[in-house]
């Protein structure tokens, strides 16, 4: 009997042991083929309820797990022109726009220094502050430049965090005026992984900008993420929007399986081509632009022939860019740097 109960022990904790073991294996190793494809399903592990979760599930209250994303710096809330800031008018337009009031409940702005972040708590917004260790995000950061470039890699890193803990977003730039809500113009079934504007239509290819685009979480789109970030160590001096397009070029989307859209410029409008129809626009984007005093100028004259059209209904070409395009001639403009 003694015998009998010893061996009936160590059997047992034979079997403990290789279940253990089994264990380990199974949620230590990953598929090769897609290296974050559990972090969906194992999201609470992975990611506990840390300041950017508690923000994230805030903001997506009552919005179907969709939050919409802005980020901003100090030269982004600094006055520039006239005694204006890029937030300010950003945040006008969502005042201005035809329902847009309430979707500014859905909005977290990621704040890349300490007074962004300040004068995001100040007006009552939800706030992120933005890891930036290693590089100052402060000062305003001229297209092109190297600090533009590693502050949209910073971003692409971020956007790739939110999918992976399961919430689907709408990222946009603080120089898109909304003027009307685009929810109903975004689908809203899961046919589109992911839907994304365009400078312009009507010409080779899809010009595509990452001022704005709307992107559903999942195994695919976490995937594009992680293979986009990735890039940019074999991409130096690439901004991260002409890394996409090479992506989406050489058939990346259609190996993952990735459906996208293309949202038309009639009512996802820009400065590099206009809406010609003000009664179904629902943004304009500054882009085309080099500056933010020149963004600031010419954005302001889009949300003037924004509330003369809402008084008349009447439809009517937009205001000239005439900064914008004077931005490209200005060789020696020196950028808004931080006081000390």
């Amino acid at each position: 009997m003694p015998s009998y109960n010893n061996s009936s022990g160590s059997l047992a904790l034979a079997v403990s042991l290789l279940f253990a073991g089994a264990l380990y294996i199974c949620f230590s190793s990953r598929s090769a083929s897609d290296p974050i494809s559990d972090g969906l399903h194992n999201r609470w592990t992975e990611y506990p309820v840390d300041e950017l979760e508690a923000v994230l599930d805030q903001a997506a209250t009552g919005n179907n797990k969709t939050v919409i994303i802005a980020m901003v710096n100090k030269a982004y809330v600094e006055e520039v022109v006239g005694g204006r800031t890029m937030m300010d008018l950003f945040l006008e337009s969502f005042w201005e726009g035809e329902g847009t009031r309430p979707l500014l409940n859905h909005l977290m702005v990621v704040a890349a220094d300490q007074t962004a972040y300040d004068r995001c708590l100040f007006r009552r917004l939800h706030c992120y502050k933005m890891d930036t260790q290693g590089v100052d995000l402060e000062g305003e950061k001229v297209y092109m430049s190297k600090d533009f470039i590693e502050m949209m890699w910073r971003r692409t890193r971020l956007l790739l965090d939110v999918l992976s803990r399961g919430y689907h977003l709408i990222f946009t730039d603080t120089d898109v005026m909304w003027l009307r809500s685009p929810f109903s113009r975004l689908s809203n079934n899961e046919s589109l992984d992911m839907q994304i504007s365009v400078d312009s239509i009507g010409v080779g290819g899809h010009l595509i900008n990452t001022g704005f685009y709307h992107v559903r979480s999942n195994n695919k789109t976490i995937s594009l993420f992680q293979k986009w970030y990735d890039m940019r160590l074999k991409s130096t001096g690439m901004k991260e929007q002409d890394v996409l397009k090479q992506l989406l070029d050489c058939g990346f989307f259609d190996q993952l399986g990735l459906n996208v859209g293309f949202l038309n410029t009639t009512e996802f409008s820009g400065f590099c081509q206009d809406s010609p129809d003000m009664g179904v626009v629902t943004t304009v984007h500054a882009n085309c632009c080099r500056y933010i005093p020149a963004k600031i100028s010419d954005l302001t004259l889009v949300l003037h022939d924004w509330k003369h059209y809402k008084a008349s209904r009447v439809n009517s070409k937009w205001s000239p860019h005439v900064e914008c395009e004077r931005s490209w001639s200005e060789a020696h403009y020196i950028p808004n740097i931080p006081k000390l």
